[in-house]
């Protein structure tokens, strides 16, 4: 199995965190298992349709695939050998890439061929065509470039200082001081950022800590759990590890054990 991590070029690194590529040649291969956990972001996935068939929670996904934000973990699998380009996007991009509702493809996805039409097919044949994953990423930016330019007006300013405030805070900060900042009603700040996030803010918000303290745990920055519970303002360490089975999966402790992060969020199952 092989596995890379592939920055976006400067022109798109405002939209895109990184594209990854995954591919193996093992015909004993039958079946690779993976864990996405809650990232508070969206993305892409183009599986070449000769290599292997990928499954969420063992339902059939198509050749190439939007998907939205994730509000838990779930499980990928992949039969047969593969051959699977995916990008990582920021959290506004179904919104500001493809002017979508964001909420509308929350916990789900869908075929980008149905959604663009023609050009969507057109794009999954260009894909299967190539072999190399820069010809490919080159052309996935010149597609997203072309959505990009068609629906600028969708861009929010106000809901992208919420989200860098939420981020430098990592998620440890009040939705009520965020929605008084931009001096709108409870309803209105809601509706707006699930328009364009795809979440609610207070669970964008709690997603967001959790990473953070996800982060320390991958760096091993901490002597015991509830040092991490304490610097990411979780109640108590019950609540920390509560907070990190329901976006995880696993307890931390059991992270730790039984998963094998090719990438952050995405994680290769152990027996």
């Amino acid at each position: 199995m092989q596995f890379k991590q592939i920055p976006p070029p400067e022109y798109m690194k405002d939209y895109i965190r990184f594209f990854w590529v995954l591919e193996s040649h093992d015909t004993n291969v039958s079946a690779a298992s993976f864990r996405t956990i809650a990232d508070g972001c969206p993305g892409l996935i183009f599986q070449h349709p000769d290599k292997g068939i990928l499954f969420q929670n063992n339902k059939q996904l198509p050749g190439t695939i939007l998907y939205g934000q994730a509000t838990t973990h779930a499980e990928l699998r992949i039969s047969g050998k593969f051959n699977t380009i995916g990008i990582f996007f920021y959290p506004h991009a179904l919104k500001t890439i493809f002017g979508l509702n964001a909420d509308e493809l929350t916990d789900t996805c869908l075929d980008l061929d149905l959604m663009a039409g023609e050009q969507g097919y057109r794009l999954s044949q260009q894909l299967a065509d190539l072999s190399s994953p820069q010809a490919r990423i080159d052309t996935l930016c010149t597609y997203l470039l072309a959505q990009i330019n068609r629906n600028d007006q969708y861009a929010d300013k106000a809901m992208q200082h919420v989200l860098d405030r939420i981020k430098k805070a990592n998620g440890n900060i009040s939705v009520k001081e965020l929605r008084e900042e931009l001096q709108l009603s409870e309803r209105s700040f809601e509706r707006r950022f699930k328009q364009h996030i795809g979440i609610t803010p207070k669970l964008y918000t709690r997603i967001s800590r959790f990473q953070a303290s996800m982060q320390l745990l991958r760096q091993s920055d901490y002597n015991k759990l509830s040092d991490i519970a304490f610097e990411n303002e979780y109640a108590d360490q019950s609540h920390f590890i509560r907070a990190f089975k329901e976006f995880a999966g696993y307890s931390p402790f059991q992270f730790q054990k039984r998963s094998k992060e090719l990438i952050e969020n995405l994680s290769i199952l152990t027996k």
